[in-house]
């Protein structure tokens, strides 16, 4: 089994801005050694690393973790979207071992960012190169996501955490006709991950399941990836929550088939993983 989106950070790096000691539980180191036993108790074999910092050093520093880490499939990085010399940062990161893909934190900015030229310019190159492409977003960033891709048909992008619906709100709300939209591009996929939470302290299943099976509708089984957020999600559940959550949730819908393709071969497929 492969988990498609997990962290690690070490808070002394000094580059993550918005872990500060205000996170709780979340402002400590958190590494291999402490995902080791939980993937093994989950039965997952391999997993991706995905940026927490808006650094070249923090890719840097996942890589660094990825080489001597055997369970680490591969690193989705960071990169300045609007420098100059984007094109030749991302020919340096293509080439490095285990770096599979690249993600801006767009919810860190307004959603006009997306908009800005030197982004569209960036993101048409992404495609042309055929990068995997992580869309971190909240849902008033979708119109403008929406524009851009537009732009890049093309684009082998994958929306990470269901792209964060207001889940404590009665309605599934605009986000729901803003998944389906960004469905519409055949080669977008969406992670299963983060759910937790968005879903508030007092989070269930049963709250949660709206927004599950609205974007399992939107882009079915062949284009759903699994991912825990760990350590994320510990802010409301522990690791084997986040685990059994997703199964009972996804059982519901698919049988073992699909399951295992989104539990892992959806998720290799689109990160360019080997056996």
């Amino acid at each position: 089994m492969l988990d498609a989106h997990q962290h690690f950070w070490r808070p002394e790096r000094g580059d993550y801005g918005w872990l500060t000691p205000e996170t709780g539980v979340l402002y400590r180191d958190f590494l291999p050694a402490d995902l080791r036993p939980l993937m093994q108790a989950a039965s997952i074999t391999r997993s991706i690393v995905v940026q927490a910092a808006e650094t070249e050093a923090e890719t840097d520093f996942l890589l660094a973790l990825a080489a001597e880490t055997d369970f680490v499939a591969g690193v989705v990085g960071w990169l300045d979207m609007t420098a100059e010399d984007f094109p030749a940062r991302l020919a340096y990161y293509r080439a490095q071992p285990k770096w599979v893909g690249l993600r801006p934190m767009l919810q860190e900015h307004p959603p006009e960012k997306t908009l800005d030229p030197r982004f569209r310019a960036a993101l048409r190159e992404v495609a042309r190169q055929d990068v995997p492409f992580d869309i971190l977003t909240f849902p008033r960033h979708l119109p403008a996501m929406l524009t851009v891709l537009a732009e890049v048909p093309d684009l082998c992008g994958i929306v990470d955490h269901i792209s964060k619906p207001e889940m404590t709100k009665p309605t599934l709300g605009d986000w729901a006709g803003h998944m389906t939209a960004l469905a519409a591009h055949p080669r977008l996929m969406c992670k299963i991950s983060g759910m937790v939470t968005e879903a508030g302290a007092d989070w269930s299943a049963d709250r949660i399941r709206p927004f599950l099976r609205h974007a399992a509708k939107a882009f079915g089984p062949e284009r759903l990836v699994f991912g825990t957020d760990w350590p994320v999600c510990t802010l409301a559940a522990r690791h084997g929550e986040v685990m059994d959550l997703a199964r009972t949730l996804l059982a519901e819908l698919y049988d073992a088939a699909d399951l295992e393709k989104i539990f892992e071969t959806n998720g290799a497929r689109f990160y360019r993983l080997g056996a």
